[in-house]
């Protein structure tokens, strides 16, 4: 049986995005694969872009561990919270932890840690008066922020300049920033950006005689997808024989959608690629482009191209 909504991702548009961001920085690409890879799956997208890349990023080091990802690559993961893992267990997997508190340093000292640094976020990182005391432990050679402006980036900058370490600050929002490039980019959705298409087929096709659906809609003509918000779908555009829609109503397991006279049951439904961006599901929805990529990808049964 055919799935309610096809998740397609396209691995060579993931490929083609990196080396094109890994040229115009001109400096080695920390790929972000936390949350699963944005929802496109790790596995697949590791062994798509290995070749590409310097190493790898993640939240947390149960993202490595417990589906063995280290093994699909000899490259090291850098995690951005640690918890309470051991340095054993770090050491095992190639996972070098973020540390931001002399503590830190002192217990994972034997990872290769990297020096997280507060220019703004103010989460997960040290500010300016810890700074002097971890690097004085001698254990980190790396340093990185999450900075989400070239002011950022230049305060970024200033901390760390002359202490010998290598750095980086550029996620998708600064890969076109050269003051924020530094010895390495990192990024995130500017990695998967246009390699997700999600489709699926009109069940009914009618129209409509006066108010329609939970909410009482009008429009003169509606239809009904399999699909609702239990896959993570909410209201916004869709595109139907190549006319731009709009999914009027996201019930549980279901949504209306707007059709024209000539739309039939059965006929394809774009709820994103095809023209249909992710900013575009990010502006209907209210949310982030990165939000609307992983509940996109996450909607259907995925198939990797």
């Amino acid at each position: 049986m055919q799935p309610a909504i096809c998740v397609e991702i396209n691995l060579a548009v993931v490929r083609a995005n990196i080396a094109r961001i890994a040229a115009a920085a001109k400096v080695p690409v920390i790929a972000v694969i936390k949350a699963d890879a944005y929802g496109l799956g790790v596995t697949p997208v590791i062994r798509a872009i290995d070749d590409l890349v310097d190493s790898y990023y993640v939240f947390q080091p149960r993202e490595i561990v417990d589906a063995a990802t280290h093994t699909l690559t000899s490259k090291t993961f850098i995690a951005a919270v640690c918890g309470d893992a051991t340095a054993d267990e770090l050491l095992a997997h190639r996972i070098r932890p973020a540390v931001w508190t002399i503590d830190q340093a002192r217990r994972w000292q034997a990872c290769d840690c990297v020096l997280a640094v507060d220019t703004g976020q103010q989460r997960f990182a040290a500010g300016p008066d810890q700074l002097d005391a971890i690097i004085a432990a001698g254990v980190c050679r790396e340093a990185f922020t999450h900075a989400s402006n070239i002011t950022q980036a230049g305060r970024f900058d200033e901390l760390t300049r002359g202490r010998s370490l290598r750095r980086h600050a550029a996620g998708t929002s600064l890969l076109d920033a050269p003051a924020a490039r530094f010895d390495a980019v990192r990024p995130g959705f500017a990695m998967y950006a246009g390699a997700v298409r999600v489709t699926t087929r009109l069940l009914d096709a009618r129209a409509s005689l006066g108010p329609a659906g939970y909410t009482g809609f009008q429009t003169p003509y509606h239809g009904v997808m399999l699909g609702g918000y239990s896959e993570g779908l909410a209201a916004g555009a869709c595109i139907i024989n190549g006319v731009k829609r709009r999914l009027l109503e996201v019930g549980m397991q279901s949504s209306f959608v707007e059709l024209g006279p000539a739309d039939r049951a059965g006929d394809a439904i774009t709820l994103l690629g095809d023209g249909l961006t992710e900013a575009d599901v990010a502006n209907a929805w209210r949310c982030g482009t990165h939000e609307a990529l992983f509940r996109m990808a996450r909607c259907g049964s995925q198939i990797h191209l």
